[in-house]
Parts: C-alpha cells; structure tokens; sequence
C-alpha cells in the first residue's frame, strides 16, 4: 500500500469516527448500540470499537455512558427533575442500571449528587464547566 493510500484510509477513518462520535453527542437519549453506529459508518461493530477506542482513547459504548452521565450531572445540578426522570431522559432503561453506572463513573449516587453537589459549577463560564464536572474513568 502507498503512503498516499495509507494516508486517505487513515483520513477516511477519522472522518468516520467524528460522525459517529458526532452521532453519539446528538442521540445520547435514544437507544444506541456498537451495531447500530457500526451499521450507520459501513463497518462492522468490531471494527468500529478498534477505530473508536484508536482515536478517541475509549470505545464507543464507554463514550456514550460517559456522555450519558455527564447530561445527568448537568440536569441532577438544575434540581428541577427527580433522579428517576433523569434517568429516562438520559437514555437509561432502568433506574438500577442508571443509579450504579452513575455510581461507578461520579463516585457517589444520583441522590447524593443532586443534594450535594448542586452548585458545582457555579460562577463557572459554561465553555469550562462541561472540563470541570466531567466523570473520570
């Protein structure tokens, strides 16, 4: 394979994965899978978490959770949905699920958020905030 050919397949690549990523960000709340994104960039699932997590640091169903939670944060810290509409609103099928993938990714509850960090980002430009409260892997 040339250069040039390596080259275009690895622009080709990226410019795949910024429309799922892309897809990811806009579609966070609806039911996505690795298939159904991997169907949407004409590869197959494998291929596309290879892709994804080679460029983005993290596959894909690893950065819609994350995607998922960090919306959560945002919404627990406006107070004005309960932890269960929350949950429904970010995508999440089951508060359980919701609840422990939270859990795992903020460190404490959906409940303890919203009660104690309320005003995290408080007095912080909106362009730092979404860098300041993100979850961390």
């Amino acid at each position: 394979m040339s250069e040039a050919t390596r080259a275009d397949a690895a622009r080709h690549a990226i410019v795949a994965m910024r429309h799922v990523r892309d897809r990811i960000d806009r579609e966070f709340d609806q039911p996505l899978n690795v298939e159904a994104l991997a169907a949407g960039a004409h590869m197959s699932a494998g291929q596309l978490s290879r892709e994804f997590a080679r460029i983005y640091g993290e596959p894909p169903y690893s950065y819609l959770m994350t995607r998922r939670i960090e919306r959560a944060m945002t919404l627990l810290r406006r107070g004005d949905l309960s932890v269960t509409e929350v949950c429904f609103a970010v995508g999440y099928g089951s508060l359980g699920t919701f609840s422990t993938r939270f859990s795992e990714l903020v460190g404490v509850s959906p409940s303890a958020y919203r009660r104690d960090h309320s005003q995290a980002a408080a007095g912080i430009p909106a362009c730092l905030a979404k860098q300041v409260t993100r979850p961390i892997r």
